[in-house]
């Protein structure tokens, strides 16, 4: 699909997504309590219906409600492969959780979750004292329980999500878990991790994101969770109210823990207009200059805060860029060819990306089926001088289905 997006001023009020990553482990864990879980505006994203999928096959009852949705526990073997989609945390945290039978499961997936390295997860769940297979480092993961759990040294420098299936699968293990992490990247997801697990009834300790511990046979219990605002999707709304007008997000925790929530600190860097009110943030533009950051720990901002960069004076700085490489497409190449066709500069060298504002130019760019680079090809858009066509503008629906819509909504309130 091609979506065009011509030049313009945006104005109004929106309402963040749902959180997926927050949706995806209140699914998981729900489908490990006793009981019906009333899980409260998860969002009709890709990544969450793959969640759910997963967990009906699991043996999940999971049936719609007026605000959201009812997951009735339940684990069985599954009776076929578990299909994830293109969601990696849904990959990483159910292989976790298919540990616990003592019969093999296999995961698969699709689009670009098939070229993203497994072999972390197989050396996590050895580690665990389960077995784990992958096709040379690559989907499909086969695992095989039971999760022995006790004393473990996992690689945490590659991805967070590993160490979120493992946590929330320890509580099913046969022993108390007592976790050694070596450089942990993305600490904030783990901070989520713990507080749903904690809303369903299962306490761990995180002893300086080194060291964690989860003692054996405690149970899930069903709760009434209520999906939080995304930070990650709201961060591109934010980013056009500073290049491109005035934006007021609504839904959004200012307390949260999700890792996107800096994207204020980078707006105040550039020089925006940033008022914080009750659930809502506006953001409006001023006089927006060069910047650094260190994205090392939200790494999914870096596509925003590109889109801010190209509309910043001088050169910025981001920090962070190792990050990029196994994302839904490389994103730090990715970045550098696609603004490069709007007319920007993007340059990385080692962990360091630096983009040289300038004019934004209209023509056509490709999202290489990652929906942040989507969002952050139209948010630049606005601030540019001609028309942009983005192919491959669905990849949206993976993370914030809406995105277009809201995007317009602002359009068609100019004042």
């Amino acid at each position: 699909m091609i979506i065009n997006i011509r030049p313009s001023e945006v104005k109004g009020t929106v309402q963040a997504p749902p959180s997926k990553s927050y949706a995806q482990r209140a699914v998981a864990v729900a489908a490990l309590a006793e009981g019906g879980s009333a899980i409260l505006f998860p969002g009709d994203s890709d990544d969450v219906k793959a969640a759910v999928n997963v967990a009906r096959q699991l043996g999940a009852d999971i049936e719609p409600t007026e605000n959201g949705i009812m997951v009735t526990g339940g684990l069985r073997l599954p009776d076929g492969p578990l299909d994830c989609g293109e969601a990696g945390l849904s990959i990483r945290m159910f292989s976790s959780i298919a540990a616990v039978f003592d019969q093999p499961v296999t995961l698969t997936g699709r689009g670009s979750l098939v070229k993203r390295p497994m072999k972390i997860i197989e050396e996590s769940l050895k580690a665990m004292g389960a077995e784990c297979t992958t096709s040379k480092g690559f989907l499909p993961v086969t695992v095989k329980g039971p999760l022995q759990g006790g004393t473990a040294r996992i690689d945490g420098s590659l991805s967070s999500q590993v160490l979120t299936g493992i946590l929330i699968a320890s509580a099913l293990a046969r022993n108390d878990v007592h976790l050694f992490v070596d450089n942990l990247q993305s600490r904030p997801y783990i901070d989520m991790t713990i507080a749903v697990m904690q809303s369903f009834g299962v306490n761990s300790v995180n002893k300086g994101y080194e060291e964690f511990f989860v003692k054996a046979g405690q149970r899930y219990t069903p709760c009434r969770y209520v999906v939080e605002g995304d930070w990650s999707g709201a961060a591109f709304l934010l980013v056009a109210g500073a290049i491109a007008g005035e934006v007021r997000v609504t839904n959004l925790d200012n307390g949260s823990p999700q890792a996107d929530r800096a994207i204020i600190e980078v707006l105040k860097r550039a020089g925006a207009l940033i008022d914080v009110s009750g659930d809502g943030i506006m953001v409006a533009g001023g006089r927006l200059n060069s910047f650094e950051y260190d994205a090392t720990h939200c790494p999914d901002l870096f596509p925003p805060v590109v889109s801010l960069a190209a509309c910043c004076r001088g050169r910025s700085g981001i920090t962070g860029v190792r990050r990029l490489i196994h994302k839904e497409s490389n994103r730090a190449q990715t970045l550098k060819e696609e603004f490069g066709k709007l007319g920007i500069r993007v340059d990385y060298d080692d962990d360091i990306m630096t983009i040289t504002g300038g004019d934004i130019k209209g023509g056509k760019v490709t999202s290489h089926g990652d929906h942040r680079i989507a969002m952050a090809c139209a948010v630049a858009a606005l601030a540019g001088r001609d028309i942009v066509g983005i192919e491959g503008a669905d990849a949206v629906t993976k993370s914030y289905p809406r995105f277009f819509d809201d995007l317009e909504l602002l359009r068609e309130k100019q004042l």
